[in-house]
């Protein structure tokens, strides 16, 4: 039975006489197009700068041409692969009545040679092959991506914002400490508030203060990291203002629910709510394989092993769900989850790493049940008020 939601298939049936089916190969120079024209038995194929009026103008000469050799055109489809461009284009065509999709490059299937010719003419066809399947309901040919609106891709940045300058921070105090460490310097903090005044203090094993040259990198250092921590604490600030404002909006609504579980605050519920339960995935096991937690079976013959983890979803949601993973242990002992990962690794020695993935993949879709049907799951300890302190 097919889902309201199938992106790996068309629901709409194919009429090719009247169909304009155009593939895209895009790159940050140009844009090499070729299109299926109902009543031309040519494969036209067109190199253009990249310029969505160049592409939509392009698409109408086809569309002419389709019309004159009497073909009139009543649905123009257009499908390139996801990648640097992101979804602007998408959106831009389908702003002006062109049917345009987003294929997942990992879901086209290629050649198997150890080397294999590789072009963007033989790139586009291969696209074209695909995406000409999926247009007639067969399966497995290709995978679409959902096109998210403007606003909805602009609702993740902070979240993903806070992640790079997290990591950033980490950077530059491993970069702080390690100059010091090769001066024989150590136990000192760059992340305490007094820190920078601090280095004028310091001295060598012989006694010596840091040398001048050492001395003004340490300092550039520690003012980047005092800019990297403020820049996160106003992201924080303005997440905490949004929810605030609009306390009832959807996205809101689902972050303050998340927050009342205690273990898990807002940072981890805003990524959460953002990256995948606003996606409208079809069922447990879309939310489990979005975020990479399922697993990988290689089974041939008698051959029976399991390969791990897939790894093919969004890496920042596994990263999370496996940290919260552990936070969950700590905070909801008497949850349902809880004793079953302790029953599962009582006797079974060097098990909890392997079944943190597990209790993981059922902690998202306890959490998405939680965010969409509002069922609590077995066991599980809530706040009596939205968390709005704790950035875990």
């Amino acid at each position: 039975m097919q889902q309201s939601n199938d992106q790996s298939r068309s629901l709409v049936a194919l009429e090719q006489d009247s169909t304009l089916i155009a593939v895209i190969e895009m790159s940050q120079s140009s844009w090499l197009v070729t299109a299926i024209v109902p009543g031309v038995t040519r494969e036209p194929l067109k190199q253009l700068a990249p310029e969505p009026d160049l592409l939509r103008r392009q698409l109408q000469r086809w569309g002419e041409q389709a019309r004159k050799a009497g073909c009139p055109i009543k649905r123009v489809t257009v499908a390139f692969e996801a990648g640097r461009d992101g979804f602007w284009l998408a959106r831009w065509l389908r702003a002006r009545e062109v049917e345009a999709h987003v294929i997942h490059p990992t879901s086209v299937a290629v050649s198997r040679e150890h080397r294999r010719a590789k072009t963007d003419r033989l790139d586009l066809r291969l696209l074209r092959r695909a995406f000409l399947g999926w247009l007639r309901g067969e399966a497995a040919h290709c995978r679409m991506a959902a096109v998210p609106s403007l606003q909805a891709e602009d609702a993740r940045r902070p979240s993903r914002e806070r992640e790079t300058l997290a990591g950033e921070t980490t950077r530059i105090v491993n970069r702080l400490k390690g100059a010091l460490a090769r001066l024989g310097i150590r136990g000192f903090k760059p992340t305490l508030r007094g820190a920078a005044a601090r280095l004028a203090e310091l001295r060598t094993p012989e006694g010596a203060p840091v040398p001048a040259n050492s001395l003004a990198e340490l300092r550039r250092d520690m003012a980047r990291l005092r800019l990297v921590k403020e820049q996160i604490k106003e992201i924080e600030a303005a997440r905490l203002e949004r929810l605030e404002r609009a306390p009832a909006s959807e996205p809101h609504a689902m972050v303050r629910l998340l927050a009342r579980v205690h273990g898990l605050g807002i940072e981890t519920a805003d990524m959460l709510v953002h990256e995948v339960l606003t996606r409208r995935l079809r069922d447990r096991r879309a939310v489990a394989r979005f975020a990479g937690l399922t697993g990988s079976p290689d089974e041939s013959g008698k051959r029976r092993r399991e390969q791990g983890l897939a790894r093919a979803g969004s890496a920042r949601v596994r990263r999370g769900m496996i940290q919260l993973a552990w936070r969950f242990l700590m905070f909801q002992k008497d949850s349902e989850l809880a004793k079953w990962f302790a029953t599962r690794t009582q006797n079974t020695k060097g098990a909890r790493k392997t079944m943190i993935v597990a209790l993981a993949r059922k902690l998202l879709i306890a959490l998405w049940r939680l965010a969409t049907t509002g069922v609590v799951p077995a066991g599980v300890v809530l706040r009596a008020e939205p968390h709005a302190a704790g950035q875990a």
